[in-house]
């Protein structure tokens, strides 16, 4: 027991030691971010902070954490913007931390994120660093990943990467993708590292954080699947075909694994069933209170129109092609990830999250903002750019990170969110 605790003790300033260069690059891009922001806000004489931490959805996060649910907006096109949209756990957070810091339900809100985004980070960096690095001596590797070694280049990578996105601001806002992402990564590290309970108790909070909560369920019911499947195919190929039954349901590995299993789900349906039981519209409650703000899956369908719209006219046309552009990109890169082996449950998680995200009728500019949680689909570039020389690599992270920056002060500075 003291030799475990011992290496566990270890094993914890290791992992973050490891992780260092790439936190540390991580916060080095959002702190250019943030000071741009304040650069951008103060000369158009407006406050970074309440951009930042009270405006948009934030308010109705803090207006939740302060006096819980029940508040609602009508709109004179009959449109009904209820609180219940909102997902209950970062006002959760956010009261717990006003309760015992001097701390606003707002400026709660924005530490949490912050801190959040650091975690998020580090749970990239991991989940990046297990699939790539560290491998065996002599383990077979599938088509187009990544030598033994090449895993802490690549986590880094991809964490500048997740940070430069161009609307990579709302990691450091009052906002829940920073949180979800963080619960997210974290527990697919866990699923690959094979502990199922942890892995389904983040993906239950995941789950109590935004609606698409349910693709880390889903990466972790995929892995389970696949975790069983070969678990009966071993024991068959050893012989075992009258053992295999039993030990699949039976000890306490695969106990653990049920486990995770029954747990990743309750976060997400637990909540729309409650916002079901308490508006009365039953199971699908949850869906009226979306419509309320326009909010539903259509399939991509309302998307597409809005697209097509944009070829009425020469100047909306440019904007017509850069959406296909975009669509286009994010699709290939979930091919790419396929074809380099990806793990099961980052094709999965980051399947669900762009599907959700692609083919919602929700308001059309939060898109981006939606797809930040898919940091699988950023690995195809991490690699590539770890592979690159690296004053090759800093030069394409630096100049995109002062683009990022821009962009970000411009856009809350603008219409911004949601």
């Amino acid at each position: 027991m003291t030799d475990l605790a011992t290496r566990v003790a270890v094993a914890r300033p290791t992992a973050l030691r490891r992780a260092a260069p790439a936190l540390l690059g991580y916060a080095a891009v959002r702190a250019l971010g943030l000071v741009t922001l304040a650069v951008w806000s103060a000369a158009r004489g407006k406050s970074a902070y309440t951009l930042l931490a009270a405006r948009w959805d934030s308010l109705w996060y803090a207006r939740v954490a302060g006096g819980g649910y029940g508040y609602e907006v009508r709109l004179p096109n009959g449109d009904v913007h209820s609180d219940l949209a909102f997902f209950p756990l970062l006002p959760w957070l956010e009261r717990l931390l006003a309760a015992v810091s001097p701390l606003s339900y707002a400026g709660a809100g924005f530490v949490v994120s912050l801190l959040a985004s650091l975690a998020a980070a580090w749970g990239i960096f991991a989940v990046v660093d297990h699939v790539y690095g560290r491998r065996e001596e002599g383990a077979e590797r599938g088509p187009g990943r990544a030598a033994a070694g090449d895993g802490r280049a690549a986590g880094v990578c991809a964490v500048l990467l997740w940070a430069v996105l161009p609307v990579g601001i709302v990691q450091s806002m009052a906002y829940s993708e920073s949180l979800f992402t963080a619960l997210a990564a974290w527990s697919l590290y866990c699923v690959l590292t094979g502990r199922w309970v942890t892995a389904g108790g983040l993906a239950l909070l995941a789950g109590l954080t935004r609606p698409v909560g349910l693709a880390v369920a889903a990466a972790v019911w995929a892995a389970a699947v696949t975790s069983f499947v070969r678990s009966r195919s071993a024991a068959v190929k050893d012989g075992a075909r009258q053992a295999a039954p039993a030990s699949a349901v039976s000890g306490r590995a695969p106990s653990r694994l049920l486990i995770g299993v029954l747990l990743a789900p309750l976060g997400a349906a637990g909540y729309v069933l409650w916002v079901g039981h308490r508006t009365g519209g039953g199971p699908l409650g949850y869906l009226d209170v979306q419509a309320g703000w326009r909010n539903g899956f259509d399939g991509g369908y309302a998307f597409g129109r809005f697209v097509a719209d944009k070829f009425t006219s020469f100047p909306s046309a440019l904007a017509g092609l850069g959406l296909i552009a975009g669509v286009a990109l994010v699709i290939w890169l979930y091919v790419i990830g396929v074809r380099q082996g990806q793990p099961l449950p980052l094709l999965a998680y980051s399947g669900v999250v762009t599907a959700l995200a692609l083919c919602a009728s929700s308001y059309f500019g939060s898109k981006p903002r939606l797809l930040l949680p898919a940091f699988p689909l950023l690995l195809p570039l991490a690699l590539a750019l770890a592979r690159a020389r690296v004053s090759r690599s800093v030069l394409v992270v630096g100049v995109v990170a002062v683009a990022s920056a821009i962009y970000g002060a411009f856009w809350l500075n603008g219409s911004g969110p949601p």
